[in-house]
């Protein structure tokens, strides 16, 4: 029984997570964007990942050391080590979509694609991915996160029109649209990079005694060279653009660096526990399906969680008939999220 409950307690609690880290978003002044950012990312793709993989992990080095020393291992890497970086410019993307279409619309958008391509490319790199008997359930899952995301966009989007905060114009739709397809489609590489790296990483920690769940912290490391690397980057290249190294130490950025280091650490908490999750459901399963499973889930269930938290904030105030399509939504995706874990109970 604890090998079923426990990993959809890992993926619900990493959803917590993952749609929490965007509070802390709220708080970056005085500081500007790229040298929060810059804090934020060091935290939640570097130093937290190291201390929680060398707690978990006694000698995590040695495996990283044979996966690029591995040919296939290493190939592996490499596109994960690239999709990370593409991610990173996913992520770039989503900041310019926002202004054209609005962020509730960016958002559905992105959510949507980003789950059902993560969970989809790795299935369908499983050549006999048609005839497993998971794959009618995932395909309903997925389909009906789909739903479950459209009608939550198209809530927010109505929340706008009637609080008139609205940035929908005939001019900017298509272009907006196209930018947040592409950062979707981008945004999903982070999944499917680890998945990709986590069977090979798997393999070779097991001739080191590590089970599959702290393989999965491994296997982030290796991800994140490339994901750090973006968005560090991009940080001091607007630092630099904007002189604004004095911003470190503006006076009153004590709460905003506290509320850095806070999403940081709720953005890799979600991931590390989505990992181990996901590693445990494919110990429950014939079929290794945990990860496809998992990633869909862990965005379903934090677009509950961030709309929570914009309840919570006020942002749905006077908005009556948006919110009840919001809640509508919310139900599929929590109806979306039964069902895909269902289908990693079948064998």
């Amino acid at each position: 029984m604890e090998s079923i409950v426990l990993p959809f307690l890992l993926i619900i609690v990493a959803s917590f997570f993952q749609g929490s880290f965007g509070v802390g978003m709220k708080y970056m002044s005085p500081l500007k964007w790229e040298n929060w950012w810059l804090v934020h990312v060091s935290i939640a793709m570097v130093l937290f990942p190291l201390l929680w993989t060398c707690l978990s992990v006694s000698g995590y080095m040695p495996v990283i050391e044979d996966v690029f020393a591995d040919p296939v291992a290493q190939r592996a890497a490499s596109i994960a080590i690239l999709f990370g970086f593409l991610w990173g410019i996913g992520g770039i993307m989503f900041g310019v979509s926002v202004p054209y279409i609005g962020l509730s619309l960016t958002m559905g958008i992105v959510m949507g694609i980003a789950g059902t391509l993560g969970a989809l490319i790795p299935l369908l790199q499983n050549p006999n991915a048609t005839s497993l008997p998971q794959f009618p359930y995932v395909i309903a899952g997925l389909g009906i996160t789909i739903i479950g995301v459209v009608l939550t966009a198209k809530a927010g989007i109505d929340r706008d029109k009637m609080q008139g905060t609205s940035s929908l114009s005939g001019g900017n739709i298509i272009k907006g649209i196209i930018i947040a397809v592409v950062c979707g489609a981008l945004s999903s590489l982070l999944a499917v990079g680890h998945t990709n790296v986590n069977d090979d990483v798997t393999l070779i920690a097991e001739n080191y005694g590590i089970n599959g769940r702290n393989a999965s912290l491994i296997a982030w490391l290796i991800v994140f060279i490339g994901a750090y690397a973006m968005n560090a980057l991009y940080s001091l290249v607007l630092i630099v653009k904007n002189n604004s190294w004095s911003n470190f130490s503006v006076a009153g950025s004590k709460k905003a660096y506290m509320w850095s280091i806070i999403a940081g650490l709720c953005w890799f908490a979600a991931l590390g526990l989505y990992g181990q999750g996901a590693a445990l459901m494919n110990g429950a399963s014939e079929n290794n399906l945990g990860n496809i499973v998992g990633w869909p889930m862990l965005l379903g269930l934090s677009l509950i969680v961030s709309n929570i938290w914009a309840y919570r904030s006020g942002e749905w105030k006077g908005a009556k008939k948006p919110f009840n399509v919001l809640l509508v939504g919310l139900v599929v995706l929590i109806l979306a999220s039964v069902i895909l874990g269902y289908s990693n109970s079948l064998s």
